[in-house]
């Protein structure tokens, strides 16, 4: 493989890492405002982020790239065209992880104990304000190992952005591999998933060592 072809392949790497941080810190967010969505006791919220977790998790998420890209040119309420198909995988990606980002979220905001919000009453706080200065620190903690899971998870993920065209790291292995009629690529760019996927645990770590004061 010559150096050519390396070059290309870095290229895609960078696309995959711009796509994967993007997703990542849009769907953090959104995860958290389903999960506090999915807690309420009105219907009117609760309802639409149940099924939107269920949808979400229970198909596949190539099919939701397929259906976010193509779909809204066949439906006459919508009948346009991305004119970004990086901006249509993107949403899509962003999308399916809130799923799971919620479900985590929610996990850990209802395993911390109550007398912590009663605390942060008796310390003359809002309820905004207990949630952000005593409940979330706590809920960070709590859910960082299934969070680390999941971004790793994410880094992989974007492997399927291809279908759709994206010049990124696993589509010009794949046409590299056919050009060159030699599986190579697809061994070079299992190596820098790896390294990438390497980079972002170690990333996790640091945070979850920063936050061991919790326990």
């Amino acid at each position: 493989m010559n150096q050519n072809v390396l070059m290309l392949m870095l290229q895609g790497a960078s696309m995959t890492v711009r796509i994967f941080a993007v997703a990542l810190v849009c769907s953090l967010p959104l995860g958290l405002i389903v999960a506090a969505l999915r807690m309420s006791r009105l219907w009117i919220f609760n309802l639409p982020a149940k099924i939107y977790i269920v949808v979400l998790r229970g198909t596949p998420l190539m099919l939701q790239i397929f259906f976010i890209y193509f779909g809204p040119a066949f439906m006459p309420i919508f009948h346009f065209r991305w004119s970004d198909r990086v901006v249509a995988a993107t949403v899509a990606l962003v999308l399916n992880y809130a799923a799971y980002y919620a479900e985590i979220f929610r996990s850990g905001i209802e395993g911390i104990p109550l007398g912590q919000s009663e605390a942060g009453k008796v310390l003359g706080l809002s309820r905004v304000q207990t949630f952000f200065i005593v409940v979330l620190p706590q809920v960070i903690k709590r859910v960082l190992p299934p969070l680390a899971n999941e971004v790793s998870s994410l880094v992989k993920d974007t492997s399927l952005i291809h279908v759709v065209g994206i010049t990124e790291l696993m589509l010009v292995a794949k046409q590299q591999a056919s050009r060159l009629t030699n599986p190579l690529p697809y061994a070079v760019a299992a190596l820098i998933y790896l390294v990438i996927n390497t980079v972002v645990s170690r990333i996790m770590a640091a945070f979850e060592k920063k936050l061991s004061y919790y326990r």
